[in-house]
């Protein structure tokens, strides 16, 4: 028999311990709440805590391959940023058709035509934030925050409320398709959105180069990529001159933004060594493919009073370039980079390395060389046609490697945190407070240095560290009330309302949340240790006294949020 000392470890859990990294650990064993209570605080615990000992069990656990849930599931938590109950959830997504295949088509083509989805509700309450800046021209946002010299509160307003409005959609939006693009896209042409340029004509880069061409044709993207100011500052462009080229917005262009590195040959002194294709195109890229191209993008610089792409033609160098083993005229202007972007978007190569950074995204860190294929297929037959991009995500969505893969991607901290709020029917506004909390977890929206993006694969998110930032967000989350108004001391996540009143047993508590956040059923090792933490000695058949379901259910709930079935996508 247990001691009383052993009982009092494993049973009685206050609502401070909870707060306090308690619930984090219970995942795994919930004596392990009272070794960790006083340690919880700490930013950086020592590596042999029981609460990094438990952190390290769920890292472990995340190697097992969990079982495929419903295509529902996979839908949206991949498609999606998680359902969010009474809108997009999984009673929803079963009424959409006889059949998982009508579904996930009615699903995909639904997500796909974005504009005939109301979203409304999330529109107004961007409106109700009364920002200023989001849909104001580049004109307009280059002249109030950049030629007016403002403050830097002020100058940085655009990438600011972008940010919040980013945060918005995500959770609120319907069009959830919509937002899980725009998160990749930003990624794929990244560009830190609070440096000193970027900042000011942020939400124009947001709204007229990424969200306006995220379904359309990739040339016509690129090519507004390419000359807009925030990339063109970014990447250095603005100083790239005949008489001092700068090779940073080329390089970038052919092993980031098009090609990728799987297509890199390296150093090739001589042209004609590089391998041909049966079109007779090169197969890859060489440095002297980059050097010549930054040779045709001299001159692409900025017009600083009023922010608009300008070729400056004193500075762009004058004569023969060869890129990809095609002849660009001696002096063509500002044509040369046209050329350059055309035969980067026509190639093979690219069609191959945005396929398979998209299906990284949708289905797995590896994904099915299959599907790849199928997808860069369709970007290179479609790759005149303005719906080029809509057509290779619905290859991808409605591939059978989407609807049979899982357990090879997680949630990276925005997906985790969004996903979170959703499930929890949040009263979410974006502030200070969240951001510091939120921040901690390594993923600031826009706020990545380096031009390639946040990692896209488990191993950057599922060390011993983040899995502890992420306990501590959930549990901060899970605190998270109103600090004035009506609702004050009020939780802005709604567990309890959503809490059936017939459900009072710690088994029917764990599996109502688990149909509810998960669509299907706790694995049994997971199961059995959140029904024995909110069960706390009780026998989990008996019903909870009334003030004790109110008081455990949040908890349990952050829980199942916390354990490695939460955390796939």
């Amino acid at each position: 028999m247990d001691s009383p000392a052993k009982k009092r470890d494993t049973a009685t859990v206050s609502r401070r311990d909870l707060l306090r990294g308690g619930a984090a650990t219970a995942v795994i064993t919930a004596a392990a709440v009272a070794e960790t209570r006083s340690m919880y605080g700490q930013d950086a615990p020592d590596a042999d805590t029981p609460l990094m000992r438990s952190a390290r069990s769920v890292v472990r656990l995340l190697d097992d391959m969990p079982e495929t849930p419903p295509v529902g599931v996979i839908a949206l938590n991949r498609a999606a940023f998680g359902p969010r109950p009474g809108e997009l959830d999984y009673r929803y997504f079963a009424e959409l058709g006889d059949s998982d295949d009508a579904r996930l088509q009615a699903f995909v083509d639904q997500q796909l035509n974005p504009a005939g989805i109301d979203d409304s509700a999330c529109e107004n309450r961007i409106a109700a934030q009364g920002f200023t800046t989001l849909n104001k021209s580049l004109s307009q946002l280059w002249a109030d925050h950049v030629v007016a010299d403002v403050d830097w509160g002020e100058r940085i307003r655009p990438a600011r409320e972008t940010e919040q409005a980013a945060w918005l959609r995500a959770v609120y939006s319907k069009r959830q398709l919509v937002e899980v693009l725009a998160d990749f896209w930003h990624n794929h042409f990244n560009v830190y959105g609070f440096e000193y340029w970027s900042a000011p004509i942020w939400s124009h880069y947001d709204r007229q180069v990424i969200r306006a061409n995220m379904l359309g044709n990739f040339r016509t993207f690129l090519g507004a990529v390419a000359k807009h100011p925030a990339m063109l500052y970014f990447l250095d462009n603005t100083t790239n001159t005949s008489a001092g080229p700068n090779e940073n917005f080329a390089r970038e262009l052919f092993e980031l933004h098009t090609m990728g590195a799987e297509n890199y040959l390296g150093v090739v002194e001589d042209r004609n060594d590089v391998p041909l294709d049966d079109q007779g195109r090169p197969v890859g890229y060489i440095d002297k493919d980059v050097y010549q191209a930054t040779e045709c993008f001299t001159g692409w610089t900025v017009d600083r009073d009023t922010g608009e792409f300008s070729f400056h033609e004193n500075d762009h160098s004058r004569y023969e370039k060869i890129v990809l083993n095609t002849s660009i005229g001696d002096f063509l202007g500002q044509q040369d980079g046209e050329i350059v972007l055309d035969l980067l978007a026509d190639h093979p190569g690219t069609a191959r390395h945005i396929a398979r950074k998209l299906c990284r995204r949708l289905i797995s860190d590896e994904p099915p060389e299959s599907v790849v294929q199928a997808a860069a297929d369709v970007f290179h037959a479609q790759r005149d046609a303005p719906d080029q991009l809509k057509r290779v995500v619905r290859t991808i969505l409605l591939s059978d490697e989407f609807r049979t893969t899982w357990g090879q991607k997680v949630k990276r901290p925005f997906e985790y945190s969004v996903s979170i709020l959703r499930a929890g029917k949040a009263e979410f506004v974006f502030n200070d407070h969240f951001s510091w909390n939120y921040g901690r977890m390594g993923q600031s929206l826009f706020q990545w240095y380096p031009p390639d993006g946040y990692p896209d694969n488990r191993n950057a998110w599922t060390g011993t560290m983040p899995i502890l930032q992420r306990w501590k967000h959930c549990n901060w989350l899970a605190e998270w009330t109103y600090e004035d108004g009506p609702n004050e001391g009020d939780y802005r996540l709604r567990f309890e309302q959503e809490m059936p009143g017939d459900r009072t047993t710690p088994n029917q508590i764990v599996d109502f949340w688990s149909q509810r956040l998960l669509g299907r059923s706790l694995p049994a090792q997971e199961r059995g240790s959140i029904v024995n933490f909110i069960a706390q000695g009780r026998n989990p058949d008996f019903a909870l006294p009334a003030d004790l379901v109110g008081e455990r259910t949040r908890f349990t709930v952050a829980l199942m949020m916390m354990a490695p079935s939460f955390l796939w996508r």
